[in-house]
């Protein structure tokens, strides 16, 4: 199962808009995107909520099923 940061990264990389674009819809500067998908870096939480409502992804629990003892 992919991370939180794994999926953003590959939703920003596939999302068909610049990462100048998405920073001017989104209001995060290009060079934080830049960081995040280039070299890695962590998103601070604010930005991790705007960049996921941006390309429209969701978290949501999913259940998990108990090993038996």
């Amino acid at each position: 199962m992919a991370t939180v940061t794994e999926t953003l990264r590959h939703a920003l990389e596939t999302c068909g808009d610049s990462r100048y674009a998405v920073a001017k819809a989104t209001g995060i500067p290009p060079s934080t995107l830049w960081r995040f998908v280039t070299e890695g870096r962590a998103l601070r939480g604010d930005n991790i909520d705007i960049l996921a409502e941006h390309l429209g992804l969701e978290l949501r629990p999913v259940r998990r099923t108990r090993k038996a003892k």
